[in-house]
C-alpha cells in the first residue's frame, strides 16, 4: 500500500510585517524539513502523513478532506489516488482554474503559492498575506528524510 506524504509550510503576515527586515526573515525559513511526530500524524485511514510548519493564525489553517474513494483534497490542491497526480486549485470560492503539477511517484514535486485573506478582528478588517509550500510525494514505505535527502523532481510556483 502506498502513503502519500503532504507537507506545508505557511508564512503569514499582515500589512505591518512587509518591511525588507520582515522579508528577510521570511527568507530565512526552510521550505522543506524532515518529518517528525508529532506534529506530523496519519490521516485519512493511515493512507496518508500530514506535516505542518509555520504560522497559522487564523487557526485550524489547515483543511484536508477525502471526498471519493480517489481524491484527496488538501488546502488549495487536490490528489488523484486513480493517478498519483498532484493538482493546484486554487480556493475553494475563486475563479482560478485547475492546474494539473505531476505525477507523486516516489518523485516529490514542491508548489508555492501567495495568498491573503480579509480578517475581522477587534472591530476592524486587515489583510493577512500567505505564503505556502506544499511538498508532496506518494511513497511505498515512509523515509522521513525523503525532503531533506534529495531534490524535487519539480519546482512549481503558482500565482
Amino acid at each position: 500500500m502506498s502513503l502519500l506524504v503532504l507537507q506545508i509550510i505557511i508564512k503569514q503576515w499582515d500589512k505591518s510585517q512587509r518591511t525588507q527586515k520582515h522579508v528577510e526573515e521570511r527568507a530565512k525559513i526552510a521550505n522543506h524539513h524532515p518529518i517528525i511526530f508529532p506534529p506530523a500524524f496519519y490521516a485519512l485511514d493511515q493512507q496518508c502523513v500530514i506535516d505542518a510548519y509555520g504560522d497559522d493564525l487564523l487557526e485550524n489553517r489547515i483543511r484536508y478532506s477525502q471526498p471519493d474513494i480517489n481524491t484527496i483534497k488538501f488546502d488549495h490542491f487536490q490528489v488523484s489516488l486513480s493517478n498519483n497526480t498532484l493538482q493546484y486549485n486554487g480556493a475553494p470560492n475563486s475563479d482560478s482554474t485547475s492546474r494539473t503539477l505531476g505525477p507523486l511517484d516516489n518523485r516529490w514535486i514542491q508548489c508555492e503559492y501567495n495568498w491573503r485573506y480579509s480578517v475581522y478582528q477587534g472591530g476592524l478588517y486587515y489583510w493577512l498575506y500567505e505564503e505556502v509550500t506544499l511538498n508532496a510525494i506518494n511513497l511505498n514505505r515512509l523515509d522521513e528524510n525523503i525532503f531533506m535527502n534529495s531534490e524535487p523532481d519539480s519546482i512549481i510556483l503558482t500565482g
